[in-house]
């Protein structure tokens, strides 16, 4: 893991060499300082040179403004080499999750993508910046200032260095709890995540019952069990923290007294203990950076677990090595042996599916729920793949073409349209990214939406607010079909388009439905039979397959399932 980790460095390898070279000029600096100290007052003030110590004074000025520079360096480099780190990962995940299958989005809550998305690489950054840089530079500061401590005085060198194994024992203790405390942490903000984005997406349905009350109270568990677990991570944090500094605290205290009685006995300088003294010091600023690595590190490599973890879930859909592109379609669709269940299982739900349809003809699917008819719709573009059998367009099987050249020669309009936040016309030009306004607004007419736009106030430009919750349902469709228009595909799948507007609208969306399927291969997935009669082919989907396929009329008079469904509508 650490090494998928640092491989996220190598496209900012020349941010990554100047912040790292900035940090240890720093470290040797700040460990020339003592040095300079010492020399200061055992010789230099000793020798009553003024003029020598006034040159020395301006270039330790110097020095400090060089040291000041390169704290910026570090700083600012650095952090932006953690922000380019985390959105190159932000960036990855997004674009790993767009290629996920519905399978995957069945089974994952939107609530968990989002926080793994959002909330988990927060700390990644920040760990990206200061992990490497300062764990390399505190244990090189320890190291370089404990060599040159040894060689003012070893027995005070050897003193400190016995506080060394109770340091990495509480670094270590701190290491463990605090990784298991952020993981549950994580785990706990998704939950929450989760049940605000059902609350608030949902928000309709909980006021129409009342139940505000119960989704506040089921947000509080959450949000304490969050509570909770982030308490417990502070409270180890705190623990290890006040202990390593109760613990260099005595460390100076030695060193003070210690290093005056050796200074009473001449086997040190005032110099070498005020230079000690302030070794002590130096080496306090390694242990800080590796106390708050302390913090830093299980949060991020708790958020980083399971940014792998989203990673390393590969689409169950994907291109074949060889697939090629799907071009020039005419619109045959054949299902030959189909079998397809929903869940790991796979508890089927089509077996043996086999029909074929031919270019330009529209054939309609009906029979009750849960009997498969949106699942044949929702194969054909491979939204999902088979489990057995196959589909093919024009004599080849959809697993080899490429995803994105098979989906752009099909259209699918259902019964719940999905709009984005932003304008009317920006969500009809979704069909087609780069159709000009002229096109945009051709579409809309051929989807009777010229009506409704005027009475908007901004017309084309008013915000639909988030998910069209500002339009009605009638209008949202044909937004829809005019989108259709733009995309043009020789394929096109209704499902349940019209099943839930009122008659008068039913009738306007009928209307660009049927202009809308001219001259292309379309599948309708239907409850109301009426709005099926000019199907060139009605078939009736049960759990037990395919069980009855003609002409309205022909169905009808045949006297089975589809008439008796179409006798209990019309009664």
């Amino acid at each position: 893991m650490i090494r998928r980790f640092f491989s996220y460095y190598k496209p900012h390898k020349r941010l990554f060499i100047i912040d790292f070279t900035a940090a240890i000029i720093v470290a040797l600096l700040e460990l020339a300082f003592p040095v300079a100290v010492q020399w200061f007052i055992d010789d230099l003030l000793l020798g009553n040179d003024w003029n020598m110590i006034l040159t020395v004074g301006i270039l330790l000025l110097l020095v400090y403004i060089i040291s000041t520079y390169l704290q910026y360096v570090v700083s600012y480099i650095g952090h932006k080499l953690g922000v380019n780190i985390e959105t190159d990962m932000r960036r990855d995940l997004f674009f790993h999750v767009q290629k996920q299958s519905f399978r995957f989005f069945d089974n994952t809550k939107t609530g968990h993508i989002m926080s793994r998305i959002t909330t988990d690489l927060f700390d990644l950054g920040e760990l990206a910046h200061h992990g490497p840089e300062d764990f390399f530079i505190s244990i090189m500061t320890f190291i370089g200032a404990f060599l040159i401590m040894f060689t003012i005085n070893p027995v005070l060198a050897l003193v400190i260095l016995i506080a060394v194994p109770v340091l990495i024992f509480l670094i270590t203790f701190g290491n463990i709890r605090m990784n298991r405390s952020w993981k549950n942490m994580y785990e706990n903000i998704a939950g929450v995540n989760g049940r605000v984005e059902d609350a608030v997406s949902g928000v309709r349905v909980v006021q129409s019952f009342t139940n505000e009350k119960f989704e506040m109270e089921r947000f509080t568990v959450d949000n304490n069990s969050f509570r909770k677990a982030k308490i417990g991570a502070y409270r180890v944090m705190s623990i290890v923290h006040s202990n390593i500094y109760l613990l260099m605290r005595l460390i100076t205290l030695v060193v003070l007294v210690a290093g005056a009685w050796l200074t009473f006995n001449d086997r040190m300088t005032s110099g070498e203990l005020v230079s000690f003294i302030l070794f002590v010091n130096v080496l306090t600023n390694p242990i800080n950076k590796i106390t708050a690595l302390l913090e830093m590190y299980p949060k991020g490599m708790a958020g980083f677990k399971r940014f792998t973890e989203l990673m390393d879930i590969n689409p169950d859909v994907s291109n074949r090595n060889d697939a090629r592109d799907l071009k020039n379609v005419l619109g045959d669709i054949t299902f030959q042996n189909v079998a397809f269940g929903y869940g790991e299982s796979h508890t089927p739900v089509l077996n043996d599916i086999s029909f074929q349809i031919h270019a330009g003809e529209t054939v309609a699917f009906v029979g009750p729920s849960g009997a498969g008819k949106t699942t044949i719709s929702s194969l054909i573009p491979r939204f999902y793949d088979v489990n057995d059998g196959s589909i093919k367009i024009d004599g080849i099987d959809i697993r080899e073409v490429t995803k994105e050249s098979l989906r752009s020669q099909i259209g699918v309009v259902q019964q719940d349209v999905f709009l984005f936040t932003g304008t009317l016309r920006e969500n009809i030009a979704y069909g087609k990214l780069d159709a000009t306004n002229e096109e945009i607004e051709q579409a809309a007419k051929r989807a009777h939406m010229e009506e409704f736009i005027k009475e908007l106030p901004n017309g084309y430009e008013t915000q639909v607010g988030e998910r069209g919750l500002k339009l009605s349902g009638g209008q949202k469709q044909r937004i829809a079909i005019a989108r259709m228009f733009l995309k043009n595909p020789p394929i096109l799948i209704l499902d349940e388009a019209t099943s839930a507007l009122d008659t008068e609208t039913e009738m306007i969306i009928q209307k660009a439905l049927n202009e809308l399927a001219k001259n292309r291969t379309t599948l309708v997935i239907a409850h109301r039979l009426a709005t099926i009669k000019n199907a060139d082919r009605i078939m009736v989907v049960t759990k037990n397959g395919i069980e009855e396929e003609g002409s309205h009329k022909e169905l009808l008079e045949r006297d089975g399932i589809f008439a008796h469904l179409h006798n209990v509508q019309m009664n």
